[in-house]
Parts: C-alpha cells; sequence; structure tokens
C-alpha cells in the first residue's frame, strides 16, 4: 500500500487512550475475533465487504498496536532490528536469532513471531512502523510466495546492511 491504512491511522491518532491500549492488549495471544474488546476497535473500521485476510491482518495489529504504541517508526522490522545492534558490529546473538526466527516464522506462527519481536523494540524504546507491518503482513499471507519472499529479502537488506561496514562490503566493478 502505498499510503496510509486508515485502521492504523486510528490507532496512532488514538494512542494516548489508555482504555484502548489496555482493550487492544487483551487480544495478545489469542486468535482473532477470540477478545471482544479488540471486535470492538476492528470491527468498527472494517467495511461491511472488506476482505478476511484485511481483517485477520487487523486483529494481528492491534494487540501489537496496544503492547507498543509509541510514534516515529521509521522503516521496517529489518531497520527496527538493526536499531538493536551497534553500527559496524555484529549483531548480538540474541538478536539475530530473534531476527532470523522472525524471517522463518510461517503465517501460522506470525502472531507470536511478532509479539515476542515487538516486545522487545518496547523493551529497547524502538518505535515500529505500523504502516509498514500492515503491509508486510498482509505480503506475508499473500497465496502468491513471491510477496512473502519479497518482504523477507527486504527485511534481510535493512537488517544486515546495516551491519556492514562499508569497507567490508563487496565492491565488485565491471571488468574493462
Amino acid at each position: 500500500m502505498s499510503y496510509t491504512d486508515p485502521f492504523i491511522t486510528y490507532l496512532e491518532e488514538n494512542r494516548e487512550d489508555r482504555a484502548m491500549l489496555a482493550a487492544l492488549r487483551r487480544g495478545l495471544g489469542q486468535p482473532a475475533g477470540a477478545a471482544p474488546e479488540v471486535s470492538r476497535y476492528v470491527q468498527r473500521r472494517l467495511a461491511q465487504d472488506a476482505p478476511r485476510y484485511l481483517e485477520e491482518a487487523y486483529y494481528l495489529i492491534a494487540p501489537l498496536f496496544g503492547l507498543h504504541s509509541s510514534a516515529g517508526g521509521q522503516g521496517d522490522m529489518g531497520n527496527h532490528f538493526a536499531a538493536l545492534c551497534e553500527p559496524g558490529e555484529d549483531p548480538p546473538s540474541n538478536v539475530e536469532r530473534r531476527f532470523v526466527g522472525l524471517l522463518a516464522a510461517h503465517s501460522d506462527d506470525l502472531p507470536d513471531a511478532l509479539r515476542q519481536a515487538i516486545s522487545l523494540l518496547k523493551a529497547k524504546d524502538i518505535p515500529v512502523n505500523w504502516g509498514s507491518l500492515l503491509d508486510d503482513i498482509l505480503d506475508w499471507s499473500h497465496p502468491d510466495d513471491t510477496r512473502r519472499t519479497n518482504v523477507h529479502k527486504r527485511w534481510s537488506r535493512n537488517f544486515w546492511r546495516k551491519q556492514t561496514k562499508s569497507s567490508d562490503a563487496a565492491q565488485t566493478e565491471p571488468a574493462a
């Protein structure tokens, strides 16, 4: 999506609403629709004919936003995880292990993997780009596997290339 989703806009505009955030957190670890408190916010923001995949994505994003609603996230999950690392240094093994686990998550395991990732980012005060994450979740679960692969490649590039010293980067020049 090249625009900001209205649901993300709504969440971000109401990030100071402690009651809403508490209600959204009640959906953590729950299947989509299992927490009525979350449904109140999700269903009000969906069109009558909204596709199921969008509804599922909203149900995934909402509790995560309730967990960590800090403003100002830039980039994607690769950038966010790179922010956990010292520039020019190899990423700490625990950060890299969590990132690889997130990349390896099957669509069914994505809610748990993202909950762990968002918890780590919250603990380190690294804000999340919620619009980008929603787009990536939609691509992750898309039947066209190339869309998920593109998310993996972009996140990987933004994580591991941030760790590479410019002198270490492969500099290949075409043969004359």
